[in-house]
């Protein structure tokens, strides 16, 4: 039996902080390889000082005429089902560097999912964007071929790759860009409320960008103000649409009455509803993507199949064009131990999401058995409870919105004994703050309230006015009427660790007076409960604590999943959104908000992290929510012989899916 050691753990942390984990699975089954622990990406990093041109030394481009395929894209070819190699690649491909070694063609890689509620697994693999991270955090270009800006960043240039396809063999142009502004992002029936990526300004004086294209290959994102964040955007979001969308779209279908009919027949309410789902690529196979896979079939079905894009615009250094991999399976599985079952017995090839640390110990004992290796690395997270400070139930926002009431939460609970009897210690009793390996962490409100002290917790509860008890030892509510009680709702099954630490959670609470349980919900009901402002205290805490100033939602209330903003989070998002609502006058998150705006128009990275420290400052006067544990392992499965894969960290590897391949593809089919 292996198992890891407290002391095992941090060991190996000393001897890797200093240097990125590269571990590729080529491993023999009958060697262990030491699990390493660095950052959940590398340490220390800065996000990019200013508005960047695209960065990093990109490998020398490939001889014309020198583009290969994969074995079954040539017999398409030959059998004159696919147009020649040359012709589906642009004139300038992107050239796509690999971690560990130029890749062979073939073979199937085998992951499990949890059904439709859990598709952001199969959107991370492939997704493609304008720009792409490193593993080393810079950005380079993938869909685009350049990007410029003016002096204050308020004017965007894209220039994209001439020649470039969607995978149905359509045009990759300029066009596509025109279209989605006109008639998706600007249309308010698909789009009640423009995300803050594309407006600049706040609140009433908020001013939606403008594009142009001056030429097919050229796109020009114009906004009202400096907005040097906007680097961030091009590698994160979609700003174009297919020409194939057209068919579903009231204003450019050639017979509306029979989009409208179509609608009703396929169970929606409106061609717009209609139009959103056609536009879900992982629902609709139909729909042109210009990811490295396409679907072959819907993810409301047992298996879903992920088939290699013929048009995909990347090639590797030696003109091969990706991705190696012929297809992704997913594999659905209703219970964990289901999942588990299959990694043991060598069914899953490589994943990292829903494996679980709990289980470290059974998935290395069977190592050999299932011939993969068990790699490691540190999250950037933290586990801890989202409290809803403008829940929909009067007596849980004015409770959730106490300051004493949130202080006494977080003292109530002993870090310690959780980390020990769940986490066998190998996690970081904390607040929520950027973790350490972030460039705007603050120690003090890392480590701020961590104190386990449960008669200061019962004072501040006596002080917030929940003094009187009933006679099972519960607070009342102030007027009376019964116990202070509240549900701790989230995706965490009976048996993972993560419900382990919310029960012990629970029990702490009830130590001090407060009638708390935890309760699991299947994830597309935790997303119903937090899209309508029903769910009061969540236990997620946070997991973006690294590049905060690349993700700040969590800082600023604008993650609904992670509610401590409740509905001024989303009236935040959507002034219109039913269940939003404005917060009161004069309340602090207006000034996180108002510090965010400065934020955003700052050029300079140095004074960026000082604005950004204002909100932090907040966060530790107001503590909107209580984290207890984070920085905690996280392990991925992979099998003996696929390569290019590293682990950096448990959302994100930043290595590129594309270039993943196996030794023996022939044995992967």
């Amino acid at each position: 039996m292996h198992t890891l050691s407290r002391r095992e753990f941090l060991r190996v942390s000393s001897l890797t902080a200093a240097a990125s984990l590269l571990t590729a699975c080529v491993v023999p089954a009958d060697e262990t390889p030491p699990p390493a622990a660095p950052a959940s990406e590398p340490e220390g990093p800065a996000a990019p000082a200013e508005p960047t041109e695209p960065t990093g030394d990109a490998p020398a481009a490939v001889e014309t005429g020198r583009y290969s395929e994969a074995p079954m894209l040539a017999e398409l070819v030959e059998q004159g089902l696919l147009p020649p190699i040359e012709e589906r690649l642009p004139e300038n491909p992107a050239i796509e560097p690999v971690v560990q070694a130029i890749g062979k063609y073939g073979g199937s890689w085998r992951r499990g999912f949890k059904g439709v509620s859990d598709r952001v697994g199969p959107n991370m693999l492939g997704a493609r964007r304008l720009a792409l991270w490193t593993p080393e955090q810079a950005l380079r270009p993938e869909l685009a071929e350049a990007w410029s800006y003016n002096d204050d960043a308020s004017e965007w240039t894209v220039t994209l790759r001439k020649g470039g396809k969607w995978s149905d063999g359509s045009p990759f142009n300029s066009g596509c860009f025109r279209w989605w502004y006109d008639y998706h992002l600007t249309n308010t029936d698909i789009t009640p409320a423009v995300s803050t990526a594309y407006k600049t300004g706040s609140g009433d004086e908020a001013v939606v960008m403008e594009v142009e294209t001056p030429d097919d290959w050229t796109v020009v994102l114009k906004f009202a103000h400096p907005n040097p964040l906007f680097i961030y955007t091009l590698a994160g979001n979609e700003m174009w649409m297919p020409e194939y969308m057209e068919q579903f779209h009231i204003d450019t279908t050639p017979d509306p009455e029979a989009l409208q009919n179509a609608a009703t027949e396929a169970g929606f309410d409106s061609w717009s509803a209609y139009y959103l789902d056609r536009n879900s690529w992982y629902m609709n196979p139909d729909k042109p993507v210009v990811n490295v896979w396409k679907a072959a079939n819907a993810l409301s079905e047992q298996l879903f199949i992920m088939e290699r894009n013929a048009y995909y615009m990347g090639v590797d250094e030696t003109g091969q064009q990706l991705p190696y991999i012929d297809h992704v399976t997913h594999r659905l599985f209703d219970t964990p131990d289901v999942f588990n079952m299959w990694i043991i017995s060598g069914e899953i090839d490589k994943q990292l999401r829903h494996v679980d640390l709990a289980n470290y110990t059974l998935f290395k004992e069977n190592e050999a058995e299932g011939d993969y290796t068990v790699l490691m690395a540190k999250s950037r997270g933290a586990v801890g409870l989202n409290t809803n400070l403008a829940a929909k139930d009067p007596k849980q926002r004015e409770f959730l919105g106490t300051r004493e009431v949130r202080l006494a939460l977080s003292h109530a609970v002993n870090r310690d004994e959780i980390n020990e009897l769940v986490y066998d210690g190998l996690l970081t009793p904390c607040n929520c703050g950027p973790v350490e390996s972030s460039p705007q962490y603050w120690d003090e409100l890392f480590h701020a309230y961590t104190e386990y002290d449960p008669e200061l917790a019962n004072e501040l509860l006596d002080q917030a006015g929940y003094d009187q008890r009933d006679g099972n030892g519960y607070r009342m509510w102030k007027d009376g009427s019964g116990p202070v009680e509240f549900i701790i709702e989230s995706i965490w099954e009976p048996g993972s660790q993560t419900e382990d630490a919310a029960q012990m959670v629970t029990k702490y609470l009830q130590d001090v007076g407060l009638n708390a349980v935890y309760k699991y919900v299947e994830r597309s009901l935790f997303e119903e409960h937090y899209l309508a402002n029903e769910l009061n205290v969540g236990f997620w805490g946070m997991d973006r604590n690294e590049m905060v100033i690349i993700q700040p939602e969590e800082f600023l209330g604008l993650m609904p999943d992670r509610p401590w903003a409740g509905a001024w989070g989303l009236w935040k998002a959507n002034p219109n959104d039913p269940n939003g609502e404005e917060p009161p006058e004069g309340h602090w998150i207006w000034d996180i908000w108002d510090i965010w705006d400065q934020v955003k128009l700052e050029p300079d990275e140095d004074t960026r992290t000082e604005l950004f420290h204002g909100i932090l400052e907040i966060w530790l006067r107001e503590v909107p929510q209580v984290c207890y544990l984070g920085q905690n392992p996280v392990i991925a499965i992979c099998k003996n012989g696929f390569v290019n894969y590293e682990i950096r960290g448990e959302n994100y590897t930043r290595t590129n899916s594309a270039t993943y391949f196996w030794e023996e593809p022939e044995k992967h089919v």
